[in-house]
């Protein structure tokens, strides 16, 4: 008799359990919906992490680590679905991490899953991506081969964002293709490279004469090219 009661019980608090789950589930269901319709990211995110600790689901976790990650909270982003590489990981997953590893300057782990991306579905904008990064650390064979694949597919209508200035603004793809290509050239080699660079910056700003990224390195460019050509005069002068 005994042995039955207790089976009762646990039937009984199961089926509670059960009840109260699922009232929960459509509590912060409606409770998300509320907050996306008011424009609330985190009470989106509030609920979307109720609902993960419910329900778990890999497609919940990556939509709410994109989340994160739109709202600059990159830790939060890679604390939800880690930093590993997985062959199984979706398009978003791994966009997630390519891109809070790199706002969080963990260049070559960012490296590693931008490389994904790009062996599932290059792209201009990926390849200036890597491309940059690929500069960065000293990779400079494959930065140029990203660069070279991103000027065979740029198109007339592709922008690229920078944000430098205190007021982020937008330049066309090519001529920022041109500037990353001069920065290439230039840190290929340093001695004699100078004026090639110098014609890349210039004809980014063909493109693009507002392109203020160029500009200032050109002025870097002409300002170290002054000064060796004064040290070289005041060698041979002496």
């Amino acid at each position: 008799m005994k042995t039955i009661t207790i089976a009762i019980l646990m039937l009984f608090s199961v089926s509670v359990f059960a009840q109260t789950n699922t009232e929960l589930k459509k509590h912060f269901e409606a409770y998300y919906t509320q907050m996306k319709k008011q424009g609330d990211k985190q009470g989106v995110i509030n609920a979307m992490t109720h609902l993960d600790v419910l329900e778990p689901s890999v497609a919940r976790k990556d939509t709410l680590a994109y989340i994160y990650l739109s709202e600059g909270q990159y830790m939060q982003a890679l604390n939800t679905i880690g930093v590993e590489k997985n062959a199984t990981d979706s398009d978003m997953n791994v966009e997630v991490k390519a891109l809070a590893l790199k706002n969080l300057n963990q260049i070559e782990m960012a490296l590693e899953h931008f490389e994904v991306l790009y062996q599932r579905a290059p792209n201009a904008y990926l390849a200036y991506e890597m491309a940059d990064m690929k500069i960065q650390t000293n990779d400079l064979v494959g930065a140029r081969l990203n660069i070279d694949y991103a000027m065979a597919n740029v198109t007339d209508d592709m922008k690229r964002a920078f944000y430098e200035k205190q007021q982020p603004y937008e330049t066309s793809m090519k001529a920022a293709l041109m500037y990353l290509k001069g920065l290439l050239t230039f840190t290929e080699n340093k001695s004699t490279n100078m004026d090639a660079a110098l014609k890349l910056m210039n004809d980014a700003l063909a493109i693009d004469p507002n392109f203020n990224l160029a500009k200032i390195s050109r002025e870097a460019l002409e300002a170290q090219k002054a000064q060796r050509a004064k040290q070289a005069a005041a060698e041979k002068k002496g």
